[in-house]
């Protein structure tokens, strides 16, 4: 099928963008000055059209530094005549990214006082203007003083660093755990694959060895990992030993938990629900696999992937807004 004429010329253009883009990055990375009435003459287009360019440029190095943490800006250097790049390699958090961290790790309540306030006054430490460091301790003071403690009363930090080292490594461990029912200990050897947070708990996801699945799982199918609340792990013992996971079936912690919102293992499940409420969004956000199926009178009609039976009590807690289909 031929090309017409329009599509050659869409084409020719995007090349031509492309083209100038690169050639702007590069200059710009060489250190060396970019003049926008030399580019336009140079390229054939109007001084506005580089200064759109420049601004692409701009946006990919933002998205870059997003990623590395180096923040890179063009900037207009009027001696030289130009366009330049600057780059800052970040040392320090400044106070509104501090005092955002620190309402998140308060809100989480994550770890006793013992080891949340420490960390706490550690980022204030690192704020790069003294008073915004002030001003951070003055408006955390009230909700550090109301902080409340879960009731489990262990710190974690430590055997949060050991569950994490065994996953890295890829080392057995042997653990004593308290289930939630009937408060009975088991103790179990496992291959730990990742350390996950939900809802004021972390959680160890791990294989468990030797082990009869006929018996012991609901799913003997199951092929996810089971779940511990690592509060719950009484003792954690690293063995002296290696397993190995083909990269093909490594456990993606991303993956497994946009579908286990609720900390419960069993099936793989594809729910189907209407929402009939006022707030689309907060659903959406609770189960980051959700996809709209339809709009109709009254509600959406909305698809999931979810793990276990966990989500049958969100949909329950929701009232009338969700009818299950």
């Amino acid at each position: 099928m031929r090309e017409n004429s329009q599509d050659k010329a869409e084409k020719g253009n995007s090349q031509d963008k492309a083209e100038r883009i690169l050639s702007i990055f590069t200059r710009l990375r060489q250190g060396k000055v970019v003049n926008k009435m030399e580019f336009s003459q140079l390229y054939g287009v109007s001084p506005r059209t580089i200064q759109r360019d420049i601004a692409d440029v701009q946006c990919f190095l933002q998205n870059q530094g997003n990623e590395t943490g180096e923040t890179q800006e063009i900037v207009f250097d009027r001696k030289a005549g130009g366009y330049r790049l600057e780059t800052r390699h970040r040392k320090y958090l400044n106070a509104k990214e501090i005092l955002a961290l620190s309402k998140v790790l308060l809100e989480s309540r994550a770890l006793m006082k013992s080891e949340m306030f420490p960390i706490i006054n550690s980022l204030i430490g690192l704020c790069s203007d003294d008073a915004g460091g002030k001003e951070i301790k003055e408006s955390l003071n009230n909700e550090m003083h109301h902080y409340v403690e879960l009731h489990h009363g262990k710190e974690l930090v430590d055997r949060l660093w050991v569950l994490e080292s065994a996953v890295r490594e890829q080392k057995y461990i042997e653990i004593t755990y308290t289930k939630l029912k009937k408060k009975e200990t088991v103790k179990r050897k496992v291959k730990p694959v990742g350390v996950m947070f939900s809802e004021f708990y972390f959680y160890l996801t791990a294989y468990i060895e030797g082990i009869d699945k006929q018996t012991a799982f609901q799913n003997p199918d199951d092929i996810f990992p089971t779940i511990y609340r690592v509060d719950r792990l009484e003792n954690i013992e690293i063995l002296d030993e290696h397993f190995s996971i083909p990269y093909s079936e490594r456990f993606e912690e991303g993956e497994f938990r946009k579908r286990i919102q609720f900390m419960y293992g069993g099936r793989l499940r594809r729910i189907k629900f209407k929402y009939t409420g006022n707030s689309l969004d907060s659903i959406l956000d609770r189960l980051p696999t959700a996809e709209i199926v339809k709009e109709e009178e009254g509600g959406v009609v909305i698809k999931a992937e979810v793990f276990g039976d966990g989500v049958d009590m969100w949909l329950r807690s929701q009232g009338d807004d969700i009818v299950v289909e």
